[in-house]
């Protein structure tokens, strides 16, 4: 029995013709060579907090700028999520409570519980791949770019 103990599995070699199985992730149909055929004018943006506070530094009007800069109609969409961040935020952000809640803005509401805005952002763009989204936070960037075919907004001297 010791003999037995002592003596190393003998590892079988892999062969070469075998056919090979692995898991790979199924892309949405609307993905075409990494192309989004869902997006198109008018575009529905989604809207981060420190996205709206940044135009405000910069003193743009946020649905001219992104006029301007996709050259068509913009529907500039805020979830509840968004929302409840800035009037968290209190009277010092009251000017940017004020332009989320212009009547050109979109309202999405939410079905989940928490107001955590970048979880229920990512969200979002991953369930419908029809938002472009407008953030400037570094660590939202970061998570969006992962997903394929969602395209990035924010705000850089002006």
């Amino acid at each position: 029995k010791e003999k037995d103990r002592a003596k190393a599995p003998v590892k079988k070699k892999e062969d070469p013709s075998a056919i090979k199985e692995r898991e790979v992730p199924q892309h949405p149909s609307c993905l075409f060579f990494q192309y989004n055929t869902q997006l198109g004018p008018p575009y529905h943006i989604l809207v981060d907090t420190n996205f709206i506070n940044f135009s405000i530094k910069a003193k743009l009007d946020l649905v001219q700028s992104m006029m301007d800069c996709l050259y068509a109609k913009c529907i500039p969409c805020i979830t509840d999520c968004v929302m409840g961040e800035i009037e968290k935020l209190g009277q010092k952000y009251r000017v940017a409570l004020r332009i989320a809640k212009d009547p050109r803005f979109e309202r999405l509401p939410c079905m989940h519980k928490g107001t955590y805005a970048d979880d229920c952002l990512v969200q979002r763009v991953t369930q419908h791949k029809c938002y472009i989204v407008a953030t400037v936070d570094k660590e939202l960037k970061r998570r969006i770019r992962k997903i394929p075919g969602v395209p990035i907004m924010y705000i850089s001297r002006h």
